[in-house]
């Protein structure tokens, strides 16, 4: 992703005051099942906020027991509830700071303000099924991967170029029950789409939005902090089985690469079109295999009717109609490093992928208690003559509930893998042969991220983490491809408050 704050001293000073506070009270884009409340990017609590409007509850007196930081706001909260309207407002603050090799070594400070509003029509004006949501991003900062690593697997989620910007702007019609829903509008995918329920815990870039479509698709896609304007129909088939099915403006920035505003609305570029069967199993009782779809619920969302361990599996592919260009050879079949090619890659027609996602429980205790073990996979492949990136990977395991007493704190372990495409790696072998000296050709890159998230109040987060990239840059300096890029090491603090 892309994101400029005074520099690392002030960072580390933001740093050291997260943790301080922390200690001192004792024991959100958050994204919520039943046993835990995890965090990764804006995607979560967007997740959260697109399910049926939640009932207002009076909330506790405490403030470290209250769910907001701000309550029920002197009884708007309630008041706005009986009209259908839901409102949230969270802030995202971390400072990541690299210990060895990238770009540079230092700290970076960014942050992310979201908010979002639903309408729930039946409670507004008495039609049933309806929904109407809008979200909003303010992004500030600095984007630490780009300044100070160099590498594929972005360290932060949250990091995005600086704007405030209308993010979603979408309504969702339920038929037949909620069986079948239709929605309508500007959507970022990441909300429904290729979503693993364990990885977001993470705060790596690629273990939320994958790799393969952040770097294949234009602009990156409809992802965080972009959205297209687009249709997706939901149908539940079966208790267990949801099929989804959309397509969407193919670029996100297409007319116009410098709005920041997300207002450029863009028909144009092509069209995506995506479609994925999700498969839940031993999910509880009162499941709803819609909601959760959307919400990207499944995998360790409390006891089933049956006593097995619940999981949601994913299978899927997307398929975008515009001409795409070889990341070899120009027009003419010259390899794009030979000084006499033209310049002009061939092109190609359409775009393509296939994935999976699988999120499982694998160890629970008690069927009623918050511990459990989970563990996810996801894989993705494409054609790798006109994409940088022919296959993405993630892998990891997250304990919920890992100390006695906190329930609702998380750790997790995770890897990310990138493949590059072979005719990306074969023109960096043209290039370092036809300039007869040091060129880094680009294999693969993999990333190692551990993460510990600690539940200070239901409203307050903090996450501390350290990830290690393995050839960084996947071989080559994205600066200077004719030096070497060192592997990196970043810790970070992340801390998430929910107004």
């Amino acid at each position: 992703m892309k994101i400029s704050l005074p520099h690392g001293l002030r960072g580390l000073a933001l740093c050291a005051a997260f943790a301080s506070a922390s200690l001192g009270t004792g024991s959100a884009l958050a994204q919520t099942d039943a046993d835990t409340q995890t965090q990764q990017t804006p995607q979560a609590d967007q997740n959260a906020a697109a399910a049926p409007a939640q009932q207002a509850t009076e909330q506790p007196a405490g403030l470290w027991q209250r769910q907001q930081l701000l309550g029920d706001i002197g009884g708007l909260r309630p008041w706005l509830d009986q009209y259908g309207v839901t409102f949230s407002l969270t802030e995202t603050s971390e400072v990541l700071a690299n210990l060895r090799g990238g770009l540079a070594r230092g700290a970076n400070y960014d942050g992310l303000t979201l908010a979002n509003l639903q309408l729930d029509t039946a409670k507004a004006f008495g039609l049933p099924g309806g929904l109407f949501y809008v979200s909003a991003l303010q992004i500030h900062g600095t984007n630490f991967s780009q300044n100070k690593l160099g590498t594929l697997n972005t360290a932060s989620g949250i990091a995005a170029d600086r704007a405030t910007r209308l993010w979603e702007l979408w309504y969702q019609q339920s038929f037949l029950d909620k069986r079948v829903d239709v929605k309508i509008g500007q959507q970022s995918l990441d909300q429904e789409f290729i979503a693993s329920t364990n990885s977001a815990l993470f705060l790596n870039t690629m273990l939320g939005w994958p790799a393969l479509p952040s770097y294949d698709l234009p602009s990156g896609g409809p992802a965080y902090p972009l959205a297209s304007l687009g249709v997706r129909v939901r149908g539940q088939i079966t208790p267990s089985l949801t099929a989804l099915a959309g397509v969407f403006a193919g670029d996100p920035l297409g007319n116009d690469p410098t709005n920041m505003s997300g207002t450029n609305f863009n028909l144009g570029n092509g069209a995506l079109w995506i479609g994925e069967l999700q498969y839940a199993i031993n999910q509880p009782a009162d499941h709803d295999a819609a909601a959760s779809a959307g919400a990207g619920a499944g995998a360790g969302a409390g006891a089933s009717a049956s006593g097995g361990l619940p999981g949601l599996y994913r299978i899927g592919l997307w398929y975008h109609s515009d001409r795409f260009a070889d990341q070899r050879y120009d027009s003419n079949g010259l390899s794009l490093a030979n000084p006499a090619s033209n310049g002009s890659a061939a092109t190609h027609r359409g775009n393509y992928s296939l994935y999976a996602v699988a999120d499982q429980t694998v160890w629970r205790p008690t069927a009623d208690g918050p511990r459990s073990l989970n563990v996810f996979a996801r894989v993705m492949g494409a054609p790798g003559d006109r994409n940088l990136v022919s296959v993405s990977a993630n892998l990891g395991v997250v304990l919920k509930a890992p100390f006695e007493g906190r329930d609702n704190d998380s750790a997790g372990l995770a890897l990310s893998y990138i493949k590059i495409g072979h005719r990306a790696n074969g023109l960096d072998q043209d290039f370092r042969a036809f300039s007869g000296g040091p060129y880094g050709v680009r294999t693969s890159e993999t990333a190692l991220e551990a993460t510990y998230q600690y539940q200070i109040a239901p409203w307050w987060q903090l996450q501390a983490d350290a990830q290690y990239t393995f050839n960084a840059g996947a071989g080559q300096n994205p600066n200077d491809p004719t030096q070497p890029l060192r592997n990196t090491f970043v810790i970070g603090v992340r801390t998430l408050i929910n107004f």
